[in-house]
């Protein structure tokens, strides 16, 4: 068998290759050849056909989030971890808060933003009267699309809301409730197949976020009957083969998801918790094409 593990060519940061290098040596452990290949050079072209020669491997690891090259591989049926719609439905952060609502998965009061195509346009005051009406404050203000704790604000008071929508209102944005009794305290949840790994609780005491990305450090953590039960819902409702999950705690202690990571980074997690994340997701891979 021989499988390819795609990355983005235009980020280097060790923390971002970790996770293909160390699946590529559980993948060898293993009897099986994954090469590591970059997403540059055009590796699609499309015509009155789509072609690639990514068609030659058994499966490729997706560990990017470009889009177009993405769509392209599931039309031409090559067999991506995760499947494509799975990765751009957690890509889009409002679209994975859409494709969970409804399901019974407990999440906070968010509003798409307005997208706007001028950047000398003001942001009307109506906006930020209506988000105080049905957010209070503090609120959070999220760029649809980032990682790592990139791209998400808070805004005490009118006066910071209005400059955080002002930033952002050319780009897909949401705005959120904020989970004020988890600021700087979240837990990152690791999912492959129908099993959970196991737990890490992260806190920052600088930040509201408490990514290991912003700073945050993590600590391994038991996750109890519920999260668990939960998360292999998340996990199957939006069709992940392995996904991060990130669940804030409400002033009781009951949990509340934050985001859906399909990507997500494992580093800090294999480290924290000594479980070998990439040997099991490896395995996961294997029993699935076989």
């Amino acid at each position: 068998m021989h499988g390819c593990i795609l990355i983005n060519a235009f980020y280097r940061e060790q923390e971002y290759l970790y996770q293909a290098h160390r699946l590529r040596e559980e993948f060898g452990k293993l009897g099986v050849r994954a090469e590591l290949l970059t997403n540059d050079g055009f590796p699609v072209t499309v015509g009155e056909k789509i072609r690639s020669e990514l068609t030659e491997y058994d499966f490729c690891v997706f560990w990017d989030k470009d889009k177009y090259l993405l769509h392209a591989l599931g039309k031409l049926g090559v067999r991506t971890f995760n499947r494509p719609d799975a990765i751009l439905a957690c890509d889009d952060k409002m679209t994975t808060y859409l494709e969970l609502a409804g399901n019974g998965i407990p999440l906070p009061a968010t509003l798409p933003g307005p997208l706007c195509f001028r950047e000398e346009a003001e942001i009307p005051l109506y906006n930020a009267e209506r988000a105080e009406q049905l957010l209070g404050y503090p609120v959070i203000v999220k760029e649809s699309y980032g990682s790592q704790g990139k791209g998400v604000y808070r805004a005490n008071d009118r006066a910071e809301l209005i400059a955080a929508l002002d930033a952002l209102k050319c780009k897909p944005y949401l705005l959120q409730q904020a989970i004020v009794s988890s600021f700087g305290k979240d837990l990152r949840v690791i999912v492959v197949g129908n099993a959970v790994l196991g737990g890490m609780l992260r806190r920052s005491e600088t930040d509201f976020r408490s990514n290991v990305g912003a700073g945050g450090h993590g600590t391994p953590y038991a996750v109890p009957d519920d999260v668990r039960k939960l998360s292999l819902k998340i996990a199957a409702l939006l069709k992940l083969d392995y996904c991060g999950i990130d669940f804030l705690f409400r002033e009781d202690g009951s949990p509340v998801v934050c985001e859906v990571n399909s990507n997500a980074f494992f580093h800090a997690f294999e480290r924290a918790t000594g479980i070998n994340v990439a040997q099991k997701y490896a395995e996961h891979i294997l029993s699935r094409l076989r």
